[in-house]
């Protein structure tokens, strides 16, 4: 049992002092919740909330060639990005198992290049998982730094925020003075706030729109004291676990893991195989494709007021064919959703299910994923 004490984000102590419930999280000590989970995920769903996501991961890849070294690593065509946008990917091992999922910002030329002749370079920003980031850095430093790319950690002792909801706009326009509506979805650029220079990410993990702001640890606190005070909700685990679960965002470590490939979790869209490109994986993928995969990730929702959680049995004809990967009540549409992963020939839309939830088959029905999404 690990028995490391736990690491506090810049803005733990601004978090309790608003009041928040702290728990531990991969490693950290986390926000679990403040006014409450309902209230908070509402407030995003309905105007705006803000997240502290300082545990998160954030890397930076920098050297002439950046992207195609990357593009050994993951399935994802990288080319397909260009400076001032980003895709979201998997790392993947030789099985086509999933080391992690991230979010790939391209930066295009920055300075900083090596030599008198060489004053930029190509620059690519990673943000991974709190709880894969130490594993990353080390797997990804082993894979790129001989060939001459250099990792560091961008985030250092600095404060990464997700300001989500229908309101997020036009409250950070409001307090960069910028003009936000020409910055599509994962698109990407530097701000600046009250002095301080702030890298804005239109990405979050809600299924609403919204920014993901990286800056430093005094200007972090500063930002999260004035949301604050201007009525912005702050939020915590619970909530963003409820709000990307109707989106049907995946959890890493529940959706997928590294005995799940991308094609198993309904995240095929993120495998190009038709780019000439190799990749760690590519060929347990090729072979997957030709095949077919066994089972699937689908949605459920169930026909009652019973919520399946993660590793609860689903069943056919009272029969253990599958499991839950995540499971909760949906506030926004007051009804129990899940994912799950079953047998491809139970993946279909409209397929009866249950789920054994304390020793009853609670009837579950296959529906399309996502179980919300944005009108």
């Amino acid at each position: 049992m690990d028995s490391s004490p736990l690491r506090r984000t810049p803005l733990a102590a601004a978090a309790v002092a608003a009041g928040a419930r702290m728990v531990p999280f991969a490693g950290w000590e986390m926000a679990i919740q403040f006014s409450g989970l309902v209230q908070e995920h509402n407030a995003v769903r309905q105007h705006c909330g803000v997240f502290d996501i300082s545990h998160m991961g954030v890397l930076s890849l920098r050297g002439d060639g950046a992207k195609d070294a990357l593009q050994r690593l993951v399935p994802t065509d990288l080319f397909r990005i260009g400076p001032g946008e980003a895709c979201y990917t998997v790392l993947l091992n030789e099985a086509g198992g999933i080391r992690d999922d991230l979010i790939v910002y391209d930066r295009g030329r920055v300075a900083g290049g090596e030599g008198p002749e060489n004053d930029s370079t190509d620059e690519l920003v990673l943000v991974i998982n709190a709880a894969c980031a130490e594993a990353d850095t080390a797997w990804i430093t082993a894979q790129l730094a001989p060939e001459g790319i250099r990792i560091s950690d961008r985030k250092g002792d600095g404060v990464l925020l997700a300001l989500q909801g229908p309101e997020a706009a036009a409250r950070l326009e409001a307090l960069s003075g910028a003009d936000l509506g020409g910055l599509p979805r994962f698109g990407h650029r530097e701000l600046t706030i009250d002095g301080a220079p702030v890298f804005v990410g239109r990405t979050g993990y809600t299924g609403e729109d919204g920014f993901e702001l990286l800056l430093g640890r005094e200007a972090g606190l500063a930002l999260w004291e004035r949301l604050l005070a201007g009525g912005v909700t702050p939020c915590g685990l619970g909530a963003r676990d409820t709000l990307r679960l109707e989106a049907a965002m995946h959890l890493y470590g529940n959706e997928m893991d590294a005995t799940t490939t991308p094609l198993e979790a309904g995240l095929g869209w993120l495998v190009h195989l038709e780019m000439p490109a190799d990749f760690i994986g590519r060929a347990a993928l090729e072979r997957q494709t030709a095949a077919g995969v066994s089972r699937k990730l689908v949605g459920l929702k169930l026909q009652g007021r019973a919520i399946a959680r993660h590793g609860y049995p689903v069943l056919q004809d009272g029969q253990p064919v599958g499991v839950v990967t995540s499971g909760t009540w949906s506030p926004t549409l007051g009804e129990a959703v899940a994912l799950a992963y079953v047998p491809a020939a139970a993946a279909k839309p409209g397929t009866e299910l249950a789920v054994e939830i304390r020793g009853r088959a609670e009837p579950a029905l296959v529906v399309k994923r996502p179980f919300y999404r944005r009108g």
